[in-house]
């Protein structure tokens, strides 16, 4: 989700396509909690352990307002930090506090959280135990960020792994295609074109992501 598209020996290329340039009518929230026209990499300054570069929240976000005119501005609140547990994403975490900050903080003067776009699971397919337990802990992370976020019908659009760091990724995978609470939808990155990592989607199969996120994103009412 942070996007590792163009990256390369710990160095990102630069190369933004068409459907992830900027528009003045889509912002980011800063690290800073300050917004911005949003640009790629996207996550720079919140995962900053990590080399970043193109992932699918700019096409996501120039495709949805492709889709629906009538869409004001989009404000994008990136959180991902990649190569991390779902446990460690559990209420109470400094990963979920941060989270919910944020999410708190962008709609402090205004507006609406539509949607949560979630793409995590890599780091869960490689003990059994994690796997296993993956879709009790979504379901459990699903209904806390609801009742934080005083949201009880936020969409979550997940995504459904198209590849992982262990073995048990059909068993992650089964457990992301189960969950059944409302309002929740998922796309599926499998058969997605991987970089040499065999981990971390290319550029173009982030675009594409990004656009299959905006096919699962209803229009404005």
């Amino acid at each position: 989700m942070a996007g590792r598209g163009g990256v390369e020996n710990d160095k990102w290329n630069g190369f933004v396509p068409p459907q992830c340039r900027p528009n003045p009518s889509i912002l980011r929230l800063s690290a800073q909690l300050t917004w911005s026209e949003a640009a790629e990499p996207l996550h720079a300054d919140i995962d900053v352990d990590r080399v970043c570069g193109v992932g699918p929240g700019m096409s996501f976000a120039n495709a949805i307002k492709s889709k629906d005119p009538k869409l004001g501005v989009v404000g994008l609140v990136p959180c991902a930090v990649g190569g991390t547990k779902i446990a460690q994403w559990a209420r109470g975490t400094p990963l979920y506090n941060q989270m919910v900050s944020r999410a708190t903080a962008a709609v402090k003067s205004g507006g609406t959280i539509r949607a949560l776009l979630w793409y995590q699971g890599e780091s869960d397919t490689v003990v059994q135990a994690d796997a296993e337990t993956y879709r009790t802990n979504m379901e459990k992370l699903i209904g806390d960020i609801r009742t934080d976020l005083n949201n009880p019908s936020l969409l979550i659009i997940q995504v459904a792994l198209a590849s992982g760091e262990g073995k048990f990724v059909d068993t992650v995978r089964s457990a992301q295609l189960g969950i059944t609470l409302p309002n929740v939808k998922y796309v599926d990155a499998k058969g997605l074109d991987l970089k040499t990592d065999h981990l971390h989607l290319t550029t173009t199969s982030q675009v594409r992501l990004g656009s299959m996120l905006a096919d699962a994103f209803p229009a404005s009412q």
